[in-house]
């Protein structure tokens, strides 16, 4: 990002420029933000030649006609500013002029210029030597864009005036392609039928008034024409989400609570953000400003409620959010969902009876919810806020009440209280049960090996605060073998930086090296046994099931490096017993995945050089058939795969 800023500070530093630059970016994606934030105050601590530069900032969202920019420009740099309005900026400390001021009054009224009683010129009215110039929101102007373009251009190449255009290029193309489309489409088909093409049946009548559209009405061309004559440079915005983010949350300042709570769960809202699929940061303020009304509300009237009830809330409003405004989903998708039981109802008939009409909620789950262990993933109340802006006080209380009942803390396992609540919701009267319990589970490795780490973040803390009576050298010990014998029965762990990001204690410097890096070495063996029994279990297909191979093949094992854990020997007998169609097939599915996935297979190269040497040892002094032909070229291939390591 610093990059992008320093590339458009150059241009404004450059002794002279004939052309604009544009920042091209998707809408909602931060743009304005980054204008505002990032560059403005750059450029205007700049100074040039003795010359200090200003930036006037113009969003062309709505501009019905050129002469309205002339007024923007105008208002924005006019010496003869109206003395009411200096005082209300200065004494607001406002360093532009309020949208308001610029379009709710006449212009001419407002700043007393007349010019003879005839109707002003703004254009002779304004200086900008000393001036860039921003203009936003280009496709969203109701001018024509070849219009607006011609009229910057003025500026560009003529007076030479920097100049930043901001846009999505994407949107901008869309709209020059749909202008006035009845129009067109009627002209092309008059156009063809006047010259006998309309009922030929050489190509699909809807490719031929497309084609002739595009003949006719080439805005497009129009438009690269004209950017090629003003735009020097087009840069591509791509923002650094984690700074933006952070910027939205210093808004809820204010709500320790609530700001404590979104900051512990960054990577919780960073990750939902990037499972919607979309770069719209608005959607994202929009969702969050929804959460903490439902934060607010919740805290008031269940101030005990579970952590990870919590989390889940967070992840379904910005889920829920991002389905229904960015135009993913019709509003009703959700609507006849009365509540979280009926919601994983409609998960498992989905799986279990393929019923399509449920499809959608099953990929919504999966997405959003993927490595996200709750009991509740659902909840109305949220639901009907999102879609209808109401916040029914009434569903919300029966939604809470169903969680409470449900979620008796009395009943939870000791080292899930410590895990999902707030450790200090806990009375001492109950603490002293809940520590020993949890340290007789991670003794006898009965939890998930990341949880045993999470612990022992929490039992780390609670001795150095003298919660617990114990010193760190015992705790460490009992971890360390705790996690010994859990990782004989837990599972592969491969979303560790979220799980680890769900630890809920504040102000300490924990030491969690040597349990990280004792982790992490199980954790390397939990998934070499994962893949050893993914391998056994799709590697037995060959030959009986070879559909069933191919597909679980494309699926699971495109990007691992899978013959790595499946021995050399056993897989030469079930390739060598395959047909030779499906060896050749093998051979051409090994050649697609090396040429996408290059880097990650590489661990399985040393498997695959044995491969290749027990096969050629195989057809040494064979005779000639077309099974050893086969064979051949299948080790030809490896060899080939082999060669690109070298």
């Amino acid at each position: 990002m610093e990059d992008l800023v320093e590339s458009i500070l150059d241009y404004v530093r450059a002794d002279y420029t004939d052309y604009a630059i544009m920042i091209n970016g998707e809408w909602g994606s931060g743009k304005t933000y980054f204008w505002n934030h990032k560059i403005k105050n750059k450029i205007e601590s700049l100074q040039l030649n003795g010359k200090k530069y200003t930036t006037i900032y113009m969003s062309l969202y709505g501009i019905s006609n050129l002469e309205d920019i002339s007024k923007k420009i105008f208002i924005e740099t006019t010496q003869l500013m109206d003395k009411n309005l200096k005082k209300y900026m200065n004494s607001n400390n406002q360093t532009s002029i309020p949208e308001y001021a610029k379009n709710g009054l006449d212009m001419a009224n407002f700043f007393g210029v007349t010019q003879n009683g005839d109707k002003i010129d703004y254009e002779q009215f304004f200086s900008t030597d000393d001036k860039v110039l921003c203009f936003d929101d280009l496709e969203r102007a109701n001018v024509d864009v070849i219009d607006i373009l011609g009229y910057i251009n003025n500026f560009v190449e003529h007076d030479h005036i920097k100049t930043i255009i901001i846009c999505n290029e994407k949107e901008l193309s869309t709209k020059l392609k749909s202008s006035n489309l009845e129009m067109k489409t009627f002209i092309a088909t008059y156009l063809l039928d006047k010259e006998g093409d309309l009922l030929e049946k050489d190509k699909p009548m809807v490719e031929k008034i497309r084609d002739t559209i595009e003949y006719v009405f080439d805005k497009a061309n129009d438009y690269e024409r004209i950017k090629e004559k003003l735009i020097g440079e087009t840069f591509e915005y791509a923002p650094e989400f984690s700074y933006i983010i952070n910027g939205i949350l210093m808004r809820y300042e204010k709500n320790k609570d609530l700001i404590r709570f979104l900051r512990e769960n960054t990577n919780l809202i960073t990750s939902t953000f990037n499972k919607s699929g979309t770069r719209n940061l608005r959607i994202l303020k929009h969702s969050l400003n929804d959460f903490k009304r439902i934060y607010e509300v919740v805290s008031k009237y269940y101030p005990n409620t579970n952590n990870r009830v919590l989390q889940t809330m967070l992840i379904f409003t910005i889920a829920i959010s991002f389905e229904i405004k960015a135009g993913k989903v019709t509003k009703d998708k959700f609507a006849n969902i009365e509540n979280n039981e009926e919601y994983k109802l409609l998960l498992v008939s989905s799986r279990t009876l393929m019923d399509n009409r449920q499809f959608y909620i099953k990929e919504f789950d999966n997405n959003y919810y993927y490595n996200f262990k709750s009991d509740f993933r659902f909840f109305k109340f949220i639901e009907i806020y999102v879609r209808t802006r109401i916040f029914n006080m009434k569903v919300f209380k029966d939604d809470m009440e169903v969680i409470v009942n449900t979620i008796d803390t009395d009943k939870l396992p000791a080292y899930k209280r410590l895990l999902t609540e707030e450790y200090w919701k806990i009375s001492d009267d109950q603490f002293g049960k809940v520590i020993e319990q949890t340290l007789d589970d991670v003794k006898n490795g009965k939890l998930r090996l990341i949880d045993i780490v999470k612990l022992y973040a929490y039992f780390s803390y609670f001795v150095e605060k003298g919660l617990i009576d114990y010193d760190i050298k015992t705790i460490k010990s009992v971890f360390f073998n705790g996690m010994n014998i859990a990782s004989l029965t837990s599972k592969y762990c491969d979303n560790v930086k979220e799980e680890l990001s769900q630890i809920i204690i504040d102000d300490v410097n924990i030491e969690m090296d040597d349990i990280l890096e004792h982790f992490a070495e199980l954790n390397a063996k939990l998934k070499d046994k994962m893949y050893a029994e993914l391998a056994e279990d799709i590697f037995k297909n060959i030959p009986m099931r070879m559909e069933t191979f191919y597909e679980r093949f494309a699926k699971e094992c495109m990007d691992i490096p899978i013959f790595k854990y499946y021995d050399v020997f056993q897989l030469f007998q079930r390739i060598s017993c395959a047909s030779n169609e499906d060896i050749v097939t093998i051979k051409e599915v090994l050649m697609k995945r090396a040429e996408s996935h290059k880097q990650e297979i590489e661990p399985e190269m040393k498997n695959i050089a044995q491969l290749k040497q027990i096969i050629d040892d195989y057809i040494k002094g064979k005779e000639i058939g077309i099974k050893i032909v086969m064979l051949q070229e299948f080790s030809e291939t490896l060899g080939y795969l082999l060669e690109q390591y070298i």
